[in-house]
């Protein structure tokens, strides 16, 4: 593997880190402590990841036309860590949603050239162990950020807001990785090819799009993790534990994420994919009608295991559909697509949660699940 994979697998750590000590108390922050509306939670989370999605389709072209991607992916991260602050400093919900819009931002300047450059430096032949590492060293972050959310809230008598300073550190550790240890894919031998135009990313061919027809499909049937974390709360999990909603769900994520790279690996993408949507469904099922602390920490779990097999997938399929020259533009495309689905999936899921209770969020999601699954066996059988 790559050294620059593992360097970037350590940058997701630490920064997964910084944010997950965030966004583990972020819905009963703004909900408790501001006084916001579940409505307002979607609405802050769709309008975040839609920023960072629409953010990578630039960052995503500017790579491949300056031929470098660590510039871009310093940029990025530099500027997520600088938004931290803005955090615990927040008096209102504007605010907090300031934060998140710039730091989706840096998220979006950095993940397509990151995700393109994972591409540019590993063999095809290991491509999806390779995407499986980097999301497996993210969700140790998403891991352990959880967990050093509730020990801080225990020591700081559920102060969020001097939790939320400390996940400060971890971000400008993350931007001293990428400064010291991320490098670019050497330049070809023939030397660098003239810069990208707008016009040679729209003739990306019929399977790139595909894929991003599968990926938006897959996004509306889910929306944003803040809501387990309300689901639980609503089911008696008191608020210092909050954070052990995203434990649960990164521990499995991160343990799966790298064998159903191996399996992508080994030509098993269509059942790889069917059987997350799957999981999908049995998590959204098991969420709408958990009657206690148990049954929403299983649902969790399900939901984490749908993660682990179907988001390493979605980037190989990327990298191997686009032309190497066109990596850094197409992974910014599909995630301009996916974040556009994110953005109406969270939305629906807070307007029905405010209308019509948390059921109805998570069997709307279940039914984009069933309809997505119905698609992809219905797809095979006509091959």
């Amino acid at each position: 593997m790559p050294r620059t994979v593992w360097a970037l697998g350590l940058v997701s750590l630490f920064m997964d880190l910084s944010s997950e000590i965030i966004h583990g108390l972020l819905p009963l922050f703004l909900t408790v402590t501001l006084g916001a509306s579940v409505a307002m939670v979607g609405l802050i989370d769709g309008i975040a990841e839609a920023t960072a999605s629409i953010s990578k389709v630039f960052s995503g072209w500017l790579s491949d036309r300056i031929g470098r991607r660590k510039p871009l992916i310093l940029l990025g991260y530099g500027l997520a860590a600088l938004s931290k602050p803005l955090f615990p400093l927040a008096g209102s919900a504007a605010t907090v949603l300031g934060a998140r819009f710039a730091d989706r931002i840096g998220k979006g300047l950095r993940g397509a050239p990151r995700d393109a450059l994972i591409a540019d430096v590993t063999p095809p032949e290991i491509r999806g162990r390779a995407f499986g590492l980097r999301q497996a060293m993210d969700t140790i972050g998403g891991f352990a950020g959880p967990l050093a959310a509730v020990g801080l809230m225990a020591l700081f008598a559920n102060d969020i807001r001097a939790v939320f300073w400390v996940a400060i550190v971890p971000a400008l550790l993350c931007v001293l990785l990428v400064a010291l240890g991320v490098e670019d894919a050497p330049a070809p031998a023939e030397g660098r090819p003239p810069p990208i135009r707008f016009a040679e990313v729209k003739a990306l061919g019929r399977p790139f799009w595909k894929v991003v027809g599968i990926g938006v499909v897959f996004t509306l049937a889910r929306f944003s993790e803040a809501f387990l974390v309300l689901r639980a709360a609503d089911r008696g999990l008191p608020l210092t534990l909050a954070p052990l909603v995203l434990v649960a769900m990164s521990l499995v994520y991160g343990l799966g994420a790298y064998p159903a790279g191996v399996l992508a690996d080994r030509g098993r993408q269509r059942g790889l994919f069917a059987s997350g949507l799957a999981t999908l469904i049995a998590a959204d099922l098991v969420l709408a009608w958990a009657s206690g602390l148990a049954a929403v920490f299983a649902g969790i779990a399900l939901w984490g295991g749908h993660m682990a097999l179907t988001q390493g997938l979605l980037g190989k399929l990327v990298a191997d559909a686009a032309p190497p020259r066109l990596r850094g533009s197409a992974f910014g495309l599909f995630n301009l697509a996916t974040g556009a689905a994110m953005l109406a999936a969270s939305l629906l899921a807070g307007l029905l949660w405010d209308r019509a209770g948390p059921e109805a969020t998570f069997l709307a999601g279940g039914g984009f699940a069933a309809l997505a699954l119905a698609l992809v066996l219905a797809r095979r059988g006509r091959r």
